[in-house]
């Protein structure tokens, strides 16, 4: 049996630790404090498809450590909310927008995104949710609370890193869910979930190439920073952490769970 392993707790309570900071430089390339499959240029091309200006309020479900709605803050100016059940997450990202010039802009809030959300109808110009859809058991009912916080003619974006493409076994997807709570799903019913809840899909794409790119990366920088880890982390969980990400490297490299992203827009009118 697979042995539950803690990715976040851990890392957000460590997350300005030399030896995490000098791992996501290494992973990602440009760190903005992200803890997911995302890039910075990924995360630029993402944000072109919601049109967000200065003038705008922006959602982010499952913001972690901030370090992305910091990013959206300060390059597109607008105001962003960041909404984690992690109360150690949103201690960092609150920390790390006191300490950034976007302080006026981000805020940072607990609640449970399976919930109904703390916010009026129509409250938001986007919302966006990257490679944390997978944690969301109850998915038609969260699609029904972003279309009832998002104003009309509005989009969300969100990445499911977990779309079942091809065979896996109940051990590899015991690995794959280590981490936490996961909802695994095949193609189709994502789409069939965003018409459910009152959203068009206007865009669909593959972007399990970076997931196989940071996953291999991120693998390959904690082992060789195996011992600074150990200090932070303890042996047991460093172990378990290096299987978890092995397995994501495997998984999407052979392309048997995917990573997709979906922009839903809500009607006009």
């Amino acid at each position: 049996m697979t042995e539950r392993v803690d990715l976040f707790d851990s890392t957000y309570s460590h997350f300005t630790d030399r030896v995490l900071d000098t791992i996501r430089k290494e992973t990602f390339g440009e760190d903005i404090g992200q803890n997911s499959w995302l890039t910075v240029d990924e995360y630029d091309r993402f944000l072109s498809w919601l049109g967000l200006t200065s003038e705008h309020h922006a959602l982010e479900v499952a913001s972690g450590s901030g370090g992305p709605a910091l990013y959206l803050a300060n390059t597109v100016g607008c105001r962003i909310t960041g909404i984690d059940s992690n109360e150690s997450g949103v201690a960092t990202a609150s920390q790390m927008a006191l300490k950034s010039s976007q302080s006026h802009l981000a805020r940072f809030r607990v609640a449970d995104a399976n919930a109904r959300l703390p916010f009026d109808d129509n409250a938001f110009d986007a919302v966006l949710c990257i490679d944390s859809m997978n944690h969301f058991p109850n998915r038609l009912a969260v699609f029904r609370e972003w279309h009832r916080v998002l104003g009309a003619g509005q989009r969300a974006i969100f990445t499911d890193p977990v779309v079942i493409t091809g065979p896996v076994t109940n051990d590899e997807l015991a690995m794959r869910s280590s981490i936490g709570l996961f909802l695994f799903v095949p193609p189709g019913v994502n789409e069939q979930l965003i018409e459910d809840a009152g959203f068009q899909l206007v865009r669909q794409e593959d972007v399990t190439d970076n997931a196989v790119l940071v996953a291999g990366r991120w693998h390959a920088a904690r082992q060789r920073h195996k011992d600074d880890l150990i200090e932070v982390e303890g042996a047991e969980r460093f172990e378990g952490l290096q299987r978890f990400f092995a397995a994501v490297h495997r998984l999407t490299s052979e392309r048997r769970l995917s990573r997709i992203v979906y922009v839903a827009e809500k009607p006009a009118g």
